[in-house]
């Protein structure tokens, strides 16, 4: 058998997690528990969890101000936010990066011109949702009713069109 040299091992390893970041996927597990305890804390010290969106379709956006990929999807999540928001849509941005990255949230709200709600998750309510695969940016689009019906991982054009489509959809029911 032919070994791979530990260079085209990791390329190969790093095009594969590459590719695998911009897909997007069905929820293939069963969804949070929308009223669970595990939330997020936004900058006035207000909590909240995903069952206090009832009725709304919520998108919510794990990413850090030091991601590049972050750092690109959010004009379209801004976009997105403008466009939809009368119609039901909420988008929350849930922090990941780490305590020494929450300090850089307003600057980075400010710097992108953010028009949605920033927040801290719980570190139970990243574990429920990003699970083993903490690869950001992550959005889910939640239903009306608390259900997830998409995720998605990494950021793309493509995928931001889909991200589209699927809110689209959501909010039509």
């Amino acid at each position: 058998m032919k070994r791979i040299s530990p260079i085209r091992f990791s390329l190969l390893a790093v095009t594969l997690l590459t590719l695998a970041g911009f897909a997007s996927r069905p929820n293939l597990t069963p969804p949070p528990d929308p009223s669970g305890p595990a939330g997020w804390v936004f900058e006035d010290g207000k909590r909240a969890t995903v069952g206090d969106y009832t009725g709304k379709v919520l998108l919510l956006n794990f990413y850090a101000t030091w991601c590049g990929p972050c750092r690109l999807e959010i004009p379209h999540l801004i976009a997105l936010h403008r466009k939809h928001e009368a119609e039901g849509l909420q988008i929350v941005g849930l922090n990941v990066g780490g305590e020494e990255d929450y300090a850089e949230v307003p600057a980075f709200k400010q710097e992108l011109g953010i028009t949605f709600p920033l927040a801290i998750p719980d570190d139970a309510f990243v574990d429920r949702y990003l699970g083993v695969n903490q690869n950001i940016p992550q959005s889910f689009v939640i239903d009306r009713n608390g259900r997830i019906i998409k995720h998605f991982i990494g950021f793309s054009e493509e995928s931001m069109n889909e991200v589209e489509t699927v809110v689209q959809t959501a909010l039509k029911k």
